[in-house]
């Protein structure tokens, strides 16, 4: 079967055009519900960027779940990587994504994540593409699927991403630059590097539903660079819209990726204690 609707990443386009538009998103999610929760009495999570397109397609996407039996568990801004751990930890049936990524606040998508927080077989896609075609009936006036918003998604994120960083270590006397494109990072991003202890200043934490990514996040690190080295910053850290995309700079406002972060980070913290020669600590 040719897809019609997925993409490599789910289903995007211009908000408005098709399928990027509130009816189809609406189908989406009940053909998302009968695939992955034929009998009913399960849950997905949603969450989204900053995009202001993004309530639109939320409660749309929420309409066709529960219109299948499917109980919606609402996120809110959420990164990414964020929405895929929830998915796991909160035993749902499958997480949801409405961002477009590092794509201009006209653009908008829906992804899915697996019941684990992997990306949906191809197989399972095919089915959906499958249901697609078919007439939308409603689950009976019993089973109709209900719709709960998650206080605590922020905080569970936060403490899984500061659990990842070993138990001894902190980011106590950096000086940290931390970029979110007005986008699906802009509170937890924060709340994660001040816990750990860094000394921060923040931009790109004001969206407004049209400035995501707008000159600024990971898809425009000159804007990080020129914060570094203004503030005097140990280190900086660009995400983008959905907080999938991390760009990191040096205290002399230089790019580095890969390896080098690592060696970035161990010379910030001996920078901070005025310590000079070989860095050390890396691993």
């Amino acid at each position: 079967m040719t897809r019609k609707y997925f993409g490599t990443d789910g289903v995007r386009g211009r908000v408005g055009e098709p399928p990027m538009t509130p009816d189809f998103a609406l189908k989406l999610g009940w053909a998302v519900g009968r695939v992955l929760a034929p009998e009913g009495n399960a849950h997905v999570v949603i969450g989204k960027d900053t995009r202001l397109s993004g309530y639109m397609f939320e409660s749309a996407l929420e309409a066709g779940f529960n219109a299948a039996g499917v109980n919606v568990l609402l996120l809110g801004p959420m990164p990414t990587p964020g929405i895929a751990y929830l998915a796991r930890t909160f035993l749902a049936r499958a997480g949801v994504v409405i961002s477009a990524s590092h794509n201009p606040f006209h653009d908008n998508g829906v992804k899915f994540f697996s019941s684990q927080g992997h990306k949906l077989p191809d197989s399972v896609e095919l089915e959906i593409e499958k249901m697609l075609e078919a007439p939308m009936t409603l689950a009976a006036s019993a089973n109709l699927g209900k719709t709960r918003r998650a206080v605590d998604a922020d905080g569970r994120y936060v403490e899984f991403c500061k659990s990842t960083l070993w138990h001894k270590r902190s980011l106590s006397g950096l000086r940290m630059v931390v970029d979110c494109a007005h986008g699906a990072t802009y509170k937890v991003a924060p709340l994660i590097f001040s816990e750990l202890g860094a000394e921060l200043v923040v931009i790109g934490d004001k969206p407004d539903g049209l400035n995501i990514n707008r000159d600024i996040g990971s898809t425009h690190p000159e804007v990080l660079q020129r914060a570094v080295l203004e503030h005097k910053a140990d280190v900086g850290v660009a995400l983008d819209g959905d907080g999938d995309r991390c760009i990191m700079v040096d205290a002399d406002g230089q790019v580095v990726d890969g390896d080098e972060i690592l060696y970035v980070i161990a010379l910030a913290r001996q920078r901070s204690k005025g310590l000079k020669g070989p860095v050390v600590g890396t691993q």
